[in-house]
């Protein structure tokens, strides 16, 4: 097959959602049709031996939440999909921030009882400033929730875009009986006893069948029909071109648990979302099809193989073909680096790759010299933009329960603070060391990791801080002069930058009066 041919079949989507909208039973169904596992693991059943395929963190297993982004492939009809099912819990949102830098295209769940939920929306607004295309899937079909119309209307009005359904529903909750699929003009009809675990074969009838009433009931015919007249009449019509510039979300309907609806969806993702997309560096655009490989590093995870201590870059290529052991340029370093060991993965299962194309997502051995956005080229100094890193809003001091241990734990915190999992700041003036984090969860998959992965027993004590602020000025006396002022507030964090740590915004305002020569950043960027 052709290099360009290679390129144009990937699309590299991620999924987001408010918790418990159905998004990682989502990720096991589309899996599962992509036949990249035999069993859907169904997270409806958290106590039993069936863990979310996507969940391989034990912490996951054990509270049948997702705390990391997971990174699958998986094949569909000469595709190659590449999907990243993202941490819905907000807690987490940093690490699901900096995913959505690697995808061409996003997935957003709603669960058809709650509709449009704050994490949803804080999610789509990221998608929104990126300009990252979105399909909308509306779930749990076969539950009561609210009218199909109520919803579509809740989509545009607190999201700001505009939406059309390629399927709609046929009845809902217990009268569930399938969609109707507007561009293909059919009916897909719901088995209730097809098992859970496998496709639901679908019944193809024309929409103006004599056997759709018979299919349906003269009731529910009757509403079908009249609802496909008033969406043709009134609706949005289905226009690609404003789906990829992001104004335009064409919405699905089904139920991910019954594996209802997933296949027009998978139809959908192969023909809207777009193939690989350029990407903006600080230096010009790169194009996927330029010959020459070039990709970043959004996301580093250790020990997810803690039998061997491992650590693994995830990198998303840009442009051209990555080949196994090839040497690549780390434009932060200014120095060549033997990409080894490269993996792809469906969840816990890992396979080394010979080769990939630009839109495919790798993990790298790291031997320790990668961060979180670096730039690898063939020598080209590039630097891709767009990698955030969030002030954080809790903190806690860490003491060691044994003294003797402090060499582990100063491991633990330098490869957890790598990953982005935790922010890790020390004060100028004391030896304490004080984790930064987003949401307050994170505290706990923190200490469990320290305990579990490095073997280290350490408690946190939560601190009075509620916002940090990386602090800068081009005028270095005046900086000098505020960090002796502030310094029982002035911390470097994991990179040696200074940051000061803030009880309230109400003192931020107060010192950028006294200090004006001072500039405060909430969020940085990795380049």
């Amino acid at each position: 097959m052709s290099f360009e041919k290679e390129i144009k079949r990937r699309r590299t989507f991620a999924i987001i959602s408010h918790p418990d909208a159905g998004k990682t039973t989502m990720t096991e169904k589309l899996l599962l049709y992509g036949g990249a596992i035999q069993m859907a693991g169904s997270v409806k059943a958290k106590r039993s031996k069936k863990f979310a395929t996507s969940d391989w963190m034990e912490l996951e297993k054990q509270r049948g939440i997702s705390v990391t982004s997971s990174v699958m492939k998986f094949p569909y009809k000469d595709h190659e999909m590449n999907l990243i099912d993202t941490p819905g819990h907000q807690d987490f949102s940093e690490d699901t921030y900096r995913t959505l830098t690697a995808v061409d295209s996003a997935l957003m769940i709603i669960d058809c009882a709650n509709g449009v939920e704050a994490q949803t929306k804080k999610l789509y607004e990221v998608c929104s400033l990126r300009k990252t295309p979105v399909l909308a899937f509306i779930n749990k079909m076969d539950r009561e929730g609210k009218d199909p119309f109520e919803l579509m209307e809740e989509i545009e009005n607190t999201l700001g875009i505009s939406v059309t359904p390629v399927t709609w529903p046929i009845g809902m909750g217990d009268r569930f009986r399938g969609v109707y699929h507007r561009l293909d003009n059919k009916l897909l009809i719901y088995d209730k006893d097809a098992e859970r675990s496998r496709p639901v074969p679908l019944k193809d009838l024309s929409l103006d069948s004599p056997e759709v009433v018979a299919e349906l009931g003269e009731e529910l015919a009757e509403t079908l029909q009249a609802e496909i007249e008033l969406l043709d009449g009134a609706g949005d019509t289905l226009d690609r071109d404003r789906y990829l510039r992001g104004e335009l979300a064409p919405v699905f309907f089904g139920s991910a648990l019954k594996t209802f609806g997933i296949e027009p969806l998978l139809e959908g993702l192969i023909t809207l979302a777009p193939p690989p997309l350029p990407r903006e560096a600080q230096e010009r655009a790169v194009d996927p099809m330029e010959s020459k490989f070039t990709g970043f590093v959004f996301k580093i995870q250790a020990n997810m193989d803690p039998a061997h201590r491992d650590r693994v870059a995830f990198m998303r290529i840009c442009s051209g073909k990555f080949e196994r052991g090839m040497k690549s340029h780390i434009v932060r370093l200014g120095k060549d680096q033997r990409l080894g060991r490269p993996t792809q993965f469906m969840s816990q299962d890992r396979s080394l790759v010979d080769e990939a194309f630009a839109g495919d997502i790798v993990g790298i051995h790291d031997p320790g010299v990668f961060k979180i956005g670096d730039t690898l080229t063939q020598g080209e100094k590039l630097h891709f933009t767009g990698v955030p890193v969030f002030a954080p809003e809790h903190f806690a001091r860490v003491t060691l329960k044994d003294p003797l241990k402090s060499k582990q734990l100063n491991k633990a915190l330098d490869q957890l603070s790598e990953e982005g999992a935790v922010q890790v700041f020390r004060p100028i003036n004391n030896n304490d060391q004080i984790l930064g984090v987003v949401g307050v969860l994170q505290f706990d998959v923190v200490q469990y990791r320290i305990q579990h992965e490095y073997g280290v027993q350490v408690t946190f004590a939560r601190l009075p801080y509620s916002a940090a602020r990386w602090i800068f000025s081009d005028d270095e006396d005046a900086l000098d002069e505020y960090v002796r002022a502030q310094s029982h507030l002035i911390c470097d964090d994991q990179h040696g930058q200074k940051a000061i740590l803030l009880d309230d915004l109400w003192r931020l305002n107060f010192l950028k009066e006294r200090f004006p020569k001072i500039e405060y950043q909430a969020t940085s960027e990795k380049i």
